[in-house]
């Protein structure tokens, strides 16, 4: 058994469309700003923390249940001397899409992003702690994982598309999003931000600036950040750390290292681990 500080990873390669993770002992978890491509649903099992998501800000303690849409910058770190505990899943929004189209719960498979940051109704939360408990069992099938995931996931949906709706200004489709767009598709080439700026027509402090005001952080922050993507799905793959930091655009293993943990808070060999 890993100590209680380490987080442990659960993955099923018969179930490739989520990825759970179950930290005890998160006290001394620290977040940088970060984003994931998957949509993303975590438990504060115990303690309290403050949870940022796209600059807003959340108090959040154990009962509590906290969303992320794809690509939406945040981080969720304890306060001070708090215990922390809490479990985080990561979901295609694709295969998402695909269950909430076949169950008549919307009319679309294109991803809808979801309007709440937090959920503190106990049938939700608890229900989710069922979900997990299901996945990390070494007694129950792939099949019944399958069918009580989607289960929930239907009943949840259901919930937060019939709900009240944040008032969010939908951002326009502008230069920002094609730099943003190249620093994802080109994220392992080490261009300078300047020579990124000046080919999109833009100045290096305009475009560093109005970008971060668009994605609540900087064009390299960004990069650095769809690296980590791409090796977490490499170290999934089966690579070694040091083929997976050579491909991912790093050339210093300490700067793998720090920026993974930062952005995963695990190390890439603990991440390569799955408890089943």
């Amino acid at each position: 058994m890993p100590p209680s500080t380490h987080p442990i990873f659960w993955r099923d390669t018969a179930l490739p469309f989520v990825e759970l993770r179950q930290v005890a002992d998160g006290r001394h978890v620290s977040y940088t700003p970060h984003f994931h491509k998957e949509w993303s649903i975590g438990a504060i099992l115990a303690g309290k923390s403050e949870f940022v998501c796209e600059g807003r800000l959340h108090k959040v303690k154990a009962g509590t249940l906290v969303m992320m849409n794809p690509n939406v910058v945040h981080a969720c770190n304890p306060l001070q001397d708090s215990p922390w505990a809490y479990y985080m899943m990561y979901l295609d929004k694709q295969w998402v899409m695909s269950i909430l189209s076949d169950a008549k719960i919307t009319t679309s498979t294109i991803w809808k992003d979801t309007p709440l940051d937090t959920l503190s109704i106990p049938s939700f939360y608890n229900e989710f702690i069922n979900v997990c408990t299901n996945l990390m069992s070494t007694i129950v099938s792939a099949n019944q994982k399958n069918e009580t995931l989607q289960e929930y996931l239907r009943g949840l949906f259901t919930h937060l598309f019939s709900t009240e709706k944040n008032i969010r200004s939908a951002s326009p489709i502008n230069t920002l999003y094609k730099v943003a767009n190249y620093l994802n598709k080109y994220c392992v080439e080490g261009t300078p931000i300047e020579l990124i700026s000046e080919e999109f027509g833009l100045s290096t402090g305009y475009m560093t600036r109005t970008f971060k005001q668009q994605f609540n952080m900087t064009p390299h922050a960004y990069r650095l950040n769809c690296r980590v993507q791409a090796a977490q799905q490499a170290l999934k793959a089966g690579n070694t750390i040091v083929e997976v930091a050579h491909d991912a655009g790093f050339s210093d293993q300490a700067h793998f290292q720090r920026v993974f943990k930062q952005r995963v808070a695990a190390t890439p060999n603990q991440y390569r681990r799955s408890c089943c």
